[in-house]
């Protein structure tokens, strides 16, 4: 998967959404699925419109989490978080392809 279409926008500029919200509904080669917000925080501004055809990786959303509380290395919440910027990512990209020659973690009747 290289690249996939944007289907709706769920979201708009200016709202306040939680992690794992639906941002945005992308179909690619295969199917249709909503992107969750990788994190929490108010959504600055929005890369991507309905009909448009991204490429994997490229920014999607861009959030300013000055105020959503920042979060620690344990994942708990912190208090003064930094104004700052962050992008959602698009749909996940390739799983990595198996090390040739080597084992295959799988049971016998999924082994290629």
């Amino acid at each position: 998967m290289t690249e996939a279409e944007i289907v709706a926008v769920l979201v708009r500029e200016g709202d306040v959404i939680r992690e794992d919200a639906p941002l945005l509904e992308v179909e690619t080669d295969k199917a249709q699925v909503e992107i969750p917000s990788p994190m929490g925080g108010r959504v600055e501004k929005i890369h991507v419109q309905p009909g448009q055809t991204v490429k994997v990786g490229a920014p999607l959303v861009s959030f300013s989490d000055a105020a959503a509380p920042a979060r620690g290395a344990d994942g708990a919440k912190t208090a003064g978080a930094a104004a700052a910027t962050r992008s959602a990512p698009t749909a996940p990209g390739p799983a990595p392809a198996p090390a040739a020659g080597g084992p295959v973690a799988a049971t016998p009747p999924t082994r290629p």
